[in-house]
């Protein structure tokens, strides 16, 4: 894909992935994890990512999240300074990008068990820099707003140890809203849940992204859950499928 056509998308698209391929070493040869895989997400819509086990789901979220880079492709991300190719950019400027535009929700919560709800989303505000006085106020008003949000406004000062699978979920949600960023990628967020707990997290993430206007790309093998996003995306052996 060109620059120019990258422009002149809608001005909502947050992530454009343009014939994105990844392999990985496989012996002697090499296996594709994804295969010439394309997709648009628009700020405030969500895209599930569907498909078998081993299809390429968790491989195309990790390319979107800068955690892997793709053999080939592009993947625009527009941000606050504009466009850039993820696909493109070392590994400092990766990291750059995960702290400031790209929130992650994983399978758990991998939250720090030492700190309390707010600190949680205090200690990803502050990464990469100390902050001044002010910059402490600004972060634990967000974070309190973001508790909040999710829920969860009477346990900001809880330990992460006192509060339930659900609930630990939703504060890794609200973690990863806090720098307020413009693409959120949740990766089988439900799948260490409780049906219950699990309807909860789903609601929270699908109301985010239409309220904070953000772009959300949801892995998830539960047709329910996918038939609730805007758009969609079924992988079968790393390539979109036809059905």
């Amino acid at each position: 894909m060109s620059r120019t056509s990258v422009l002149d998308a809608p001005a909502t698209t947050a992530l454009r992935m343009d014939e994105v391929v990844l392999t990985y070493p496989d012996g002697d040869g090499r296996i594709t994890a994804v295969d010439h895989v394309s997709c648009v997400i628009d700020r405030g819509r969500s895209l599930a990512v569907t498909g078998p086990s081993g299809s390429g789901k968790s491989s195309l979220l990790a390319v979107a999240a800068t955690l892997t880079r793709p053999d080939s492709g592009h993947v625009w991300l527009s941000t606050r300074a504009g466009e850039v190719d993820l696909a493109e950019v070392g590994a400092s400027r990766a990291a750059e990008l995960r702290r400031a535009e790209i929130g992650i929700v994983f399978q758990q919560s991998n939250l720090v068990e030492s700190l309390t709800a707010r600190e949680q989303l205090e200690a990803m505000a502050w990464l990469g820099g100390r902050p001044s006085r002010a910059r402490r106020t600004e972060v634990r008003e967000r974070a309190d707003e973001l508790l909040e949000r999710v829920g969860l406004g009477g346990m900001a000062g809880r330990s992460v140890g006192a509060l339930s699978g659900g609930q630990r979920q939703r504060v890794a949600v609200a973690r990863a809203l806090v720098n307020r960023p413009s693409l959120l990628l949740a990766d089988e967020p439900t799948s260490a849940l409780d049906t219950e707990s699990g309807a909860t997290v789903i609601d929270l993430l699908l109301r985010t992204a239409r309220e904070f206007d953000v772009a959300l790309m949801l892995v998830t093998h539960d047709e329910a859950v996918a038939r609730r996003c805007e758009t969609r995306v079924r992988l079968v052996d790393g390539a979109v499928s036809a059905e």
